[in-house]
């Protein structure tokens, strides 16, 4: 890479842990040697952050990307001035909290379609504050793909062998099993595609999941296999891709668990998530909370990049110190790959 990309960072939520694990991530010597992070959002809380768990860092507040010095241990922060902190608290739902989380979303997305940042990485929302806030929608991915104007694209996600790219996500069951189309999937398997090679997956075998138990068992358990699902992937397969299925989910993922898949599909939210949060979440039954959260969350189909942590805010821990960075850290190396795949497709 001829230089080191610039990666905009969100705080997520400022009431939960987002703040803590973007300091923590940047605590990491490593990131600053492949990219020049900055955080966007509230300085004052960062350095709440910083003072409360006695961080060995502190804060650079700039006003445009310009000023950033990218320096480890001196942490830039692109300041939105959007919290009274006398009005503040950890762990609690506010529509304060929530404007103050989206206005930071929608200042990396600015930066990015303005090319003054090479990728995103976005911290926890909380949906409940963000909608108080005035600002109606299920998630990051939503937001993405209004503020850029993008209609065809997917959430993928990645941890390990695992990676799960989803027909539908921020919708009841009822309604993903409509959604489950010829048309969408064919899309979602072009998508999968283009994001494993540009994560640099050298296994380009995709699984695709059935919907129904036993993916229908020919027709026993419901239809939608023989009339979406296996058009779909023999549309595919005339296209050019490496696709099997419809595949009963419970073996499949067992499947590629192991990487005989370089990515799946599965047909709605839970049918991926289940699998990868097995994958890469770890449960402290003695301290009763997640002892590591890794995984990626990646929008695929947008003009610009945009990687996440893909846990919640855990308002129940926050501000107490014992948040895991290794998903932010695993979402911000994301971001280096996928910037240096861009950089090198424009080259």
């Amino acid at each position: 890479m001829p230089d080191k990309p610039i990666i905009g960072i969100t705080m997520g939520d400022p009431a939960g842990i987002g703040p803590e694990i973007a300091i923590k991530a940047l605590l990491k010597k490593s990131l600053y040697e492949s990219c020049k992070p900055v955080l966007v959002g509230e300085a004052l809380v960062f350095q709440a952050i910083i003072e409360h768990l006695n961080l060995n860092a502190s804060i650079h507040v700039i006003k445009n990307i310009g000023e950033a010095e990218f320096k480890f241990g001196t942490i830039d922060v692109l300041d939105l001035h959007t919290i009274e902190m006398s009005q503040f608290s950890f762990g609690e739902i506010s529509a304060s909290a929530g404007e103050a989380a989206f206005q930071s979303v929608k200042k990396v997305i600015e930066l990015a379609q303005a090319g003054e940042i090479d990728a995103t990485v976005t911290g926890p929302l909380n949906k409940k504050s963000i909608n108080e806030a005035g600002h109606h929608y299920a998630g990051h991915t939503e937001i993405y793909a209004t503020l850029t104007g993008t209609r065809k694209y997917a959430m993928l996600l990645v941890e390990d062998h695992i990676k799960v790219i989803h027909v539908s996500t921020h919708v009841s069951l009822r309604e993903a099993c409509d959604l489950v189309k010829k048309d969408r999937i064919v899309e979602v398997i072009e998508l999968l595609h283009n994001g494993l090679i540009s994560l640099g997956e050298t296994n380009l075998k995709i699984g695709i999941a059935g919907l129904n138990p036993h993916a229908g068992d020919s027709g026993l358990f419901g239809d939608e296999e023989e009339l979406e699902i296996l058009p779909a992937v023999e549309e595919a397969r005339r296209r050019g891709y490496d696709v099997e299925g419809p595949i009963p989910p419970d073996t499949m993922f067992a499947k590629a668990a192991t990487g005989a898949y370089g990515g799946v599909v599965a047909m709605y939210h839970d049918q991926g998530h289940i699998p990868f949060k097995l994958s890469g979440f770890q449960w402290d039954e003695e301290k009763q909370q997640m002892a590591s959260v890794k995984g990626v969350n990646i929008t695929m189909g947008l003009p610009i990049i945009r990687t996440s942590v893909d846990h919640g805010t855990a308002f129940e821990i926050a501000g107490k110190g014992v948040a895991s960075a290794d998903a932010m850290v695993l979402a911000i190396e994301s971001a280096i790959q996928l910037s240096k795949f861009r950089t090198q497709a424009i080259s």
